[in-house]
């Protein structure tokens, strides 16, 4: 439902990933991130009372604002780079 097939996580790694074999990555965490919080946000608009998953996607900004806060004191080249790619608002 929410959870993204591994064909499109393996689409989304080869993307952003640093170099071969990486799939831990903070670049792709956030990727990978971006992308659940894109699908939970389309299913929140047509089931509104889901405060289940509303729960989640709340836990997942978290975790995703978590990651962008560390490259961005770490590597601000890479954070500006992938926030450029991701079109985020930061």
């Amino acid at each position: 439902m929410f959870m993204l097939s591994p064909q499109e996580k393996k689409k989304l790694i080869d993307k952003y990933q640093n170099h071969d074999g990486d799939t831990g990555s903070a670049d792709v965490q956030i990727a990978i991130f971006t992308e659940r919080i894109e699908q939970l946000s389309e299913h929140l608009k047509t089931h509104k009372k889901d405060n289940h998953s509303r729960r989640g996607l709340l836990k997942m900004v978290s975790k995703r604002r978590k990651l962008l806060d560390y490259l961005e004191k770490d590597d601000p080249k890479r954070f500006a780079a992938i926030v450029k790619k991701l079109k985020l608002k930061r």
